[in-house]
């Protein structure tokens, strides 16, 4: 009735370590509360993360700091605490594909869910593209709100493609709700001095790359793809 699962299925384990061990009454009751909010714990961050829609898992502890040297360890350490979320700074991640922009974005918004931060994962493309339906069907409003109230939105591979003047500034519109509320962060494989080429509103532009630079912490993570470099090194490895 109280929906205790953790306590039900340990309660016999713990009550026969607890004769063993001449535990007390109280040490005994600790124990399975103890158990009780540590798995509650692990099944919110699980909610958390399911709920983030990341496409794929990745964790920062996997990343490869040697075969993409431009990041640096220290500073994405510092970012896994999550103080820049709680105080609504935004992250922008810049270089080209395969330096690890998307590693870092799901790894860092991983941590930030099982940090008990409310995180929402997608491309720009596809927030563009639900964006334009909800106006459709006269629910814009409605999911600017709903992408507006969780503790970070990541947005990747911002600068792909050309957004057309509709959807950048529905766009806009989101970066407007978040901004100095909640943090943002992007990742895009275009330098802000080539954003002219998604948001083709030169004063939309501006305004977009200022909404997304105050206060931001920059990560360029260079031009040189360790994804290919690997690639290329398994083919010589698998001709010697």
């Amino acid at each position: 009735m109280l929906r205790l699962p953790t306590m039900r299925a340990q309660a016999a384990d713990t009550i026969a370590r607890a004769e063993r061990e001449g535990l007390s009454y109280a040490g005994f009751l600790a124990e399975l509360l103890m158990a009780e909010c540590e798995d509650r714990d692990r099944r919110r961050a699980e909610r958390r993360i399911r709920a983030a829609h990341f496409p794929r898992e990745k964790s920062l502890r996997d990343f490869d700091y040697r075969a993409n040297p431009n990041v640096d360890p220290a500073v994405i350490h510092n970012l896994a605490t999550c103080d820049w979320i709680t105080k609504g700074y935004p992250l922008c991640l810049i270089g080209d594909s395969g330096t690890g922009k998307s590693h870092l974005l799901i790894g860092l918004g991983t941590a930030a869910a099982m940090a008990g931060y409310r995180v929402r994962y997608t491309t720009a493309a596809s927030l563009v593209n639900e964006l334009v339906e909800a106006a459709d069907d006269k629910q814009l409003g409605k999911t600017i709100a709903r992408y507006g109230r969780v503790d970070l939105l990541e947005i990747d591979e911002l600068g792909y493609l050309e957004l057309d003047r509709r959807g950048a500034e529905m766009l806009f519109q989101v970066l407007t709700e978040r901004e100095e509320k909640n943090s943002i962060a992007i990742a895009s494989n275009e330098a802000f001095t080539g954003w002219s080429k998604t948001f083709t509103d030169p004063r939309l532009c501006a305004a977009i790359v200022d909404r997304l630079t105050f206060n931001a912490t920059l990560i360029e993570t260079g031009t040189e793809s360790y994804r290919l470099a690997r690639t290329k090194a398994n083919k010589i490895n698998g001709m010697n």
